[in-house]
Order: C-alpha cells, then structure tokens, then sequence
C-alpha cells in the first residue's frame, strides 16, 4: 500500500531539525520501499505491505525519537485518504497571492465534524469542510488576519494536527499516485 507520512513541526523556525535524506535512510532502514521526500518539511511518500498505519505512526515516531532525539508526531495516511481528501477539495480552492488554503491533517482518533464544531469559522471570512482525517480550511489573501484559524495555534487541538498547504497536499497526491 503507499502512504505518506506527515511528521509534525520538524525543521520549522531553525527547531527539530531532521535533514531529507537522513530521514529518507531511516525509512529506507525499516523496510519501507520507494522513498520519496517532499521539501523539508516532513513529508516522506513510501510503500508497505505489512503494517497498519497505526504500526507506521507508532515505528516511526519511535525511530525518530531514537535516531535524533525528537519526539515527532508522525500521521499516516494512505493513497485512499488522499483520494477521498481530494474528492472533497474544491478545484478552485489554492494557495497563491489571492487565497490561502490548508489542510489540517487530524491525529488518528479525532473525529472530523466534532474537531470543526470546536473551530470557529467566520461566516463571509472562513470556510471550511470535512474530510477524512483532515479539515480543509481557507481564506482569501485579504482577509487572512480576520480568520480565525490563527486563533487555533497553540492549542491543545493545534497539537493534535499537522499543516500543509493545499499545492503541498496536492503535490503529495501526484507522488503517491506515482509509485
């Protein structure tokens, strides 16, 4: 099966800091197959036919503690997950100079619509949909200090999610199609 795996809060603001091909050797390493990284984010797409994405979440996140000493949340998700995520993203809905659209990636375990009734989205400002393990949230340029997706960050919630941008979500999509 190809998934991908979205490590939480690495190499961000000079914190946590992994490099892209040591990680990419440390998948290697546990016997997961066609490595492929995705900018220096967290982002590593790969194949495995044995493990439950709980047993990757739990394996990686373990070895990463071991190999670098950073305890990183690691989200898996499958090539299904994106096929349904992408399903429910608008067309229209980017990530250039008028809109700024992201993907919150949800921890396994939290349920998509109680995590957006816990959000508040302004009417005329945000908007936001459910998706599978994911909410996919956006603002237009303009009004993106108006939004209250800001107001979520450091949270207990904000915690229990990981970020990418929508060309990064579309990106992985097109990789892991690839394999």
């Amino acid at each position: 099966m190809v998934y991908v795996a979205l490590l939480r809060g690495i190499n961000v603001g000079g914190k946590n800091k992994i490099g892209m091909i040591p990680l990419k050797d440390t998948f290697l390493r546990l016997g997961l197959e066609s490595v492929l990284t995705y900018i220096n984010s967290g982002n590593v797409v790969f194949v495995d036919g044995h493990q439950t994405k709980d047993m990757l979440e739990k394996k990686l996140r373990q070895e990463i503690y071991r190999e670098y000493d950073l305890d990183i949340p690691v989200l898996i998700r499958s090539l299904n997950d994106f096929e349904s995520l992408m399903e429910t993203l608008p067309t229209d809905w980017k990530n250039d100079d008028t809109m700024k659209c992201d993907v919150l990636f949800l921890e396994s375990g939290l349920d998509e619509a109680a995590v957006l009734k816990k959000l508040t989205v302004k009417p005329g400002i945000d908007k936001a949909l459910p998706a599978t393990g994911a909410i996919i949230w956006s603002v237009e340029r303009r009004n993106v200090t108006r939004s209250s997706l800001t107001k979520i960050i450091g949270t207990g919630l904000y915690k229990k999610m990981t970020v990418r941008n929508v060309n990064t979500a579309r990106k992985l999509y097109e990789m892991m199609k690839s394999i």
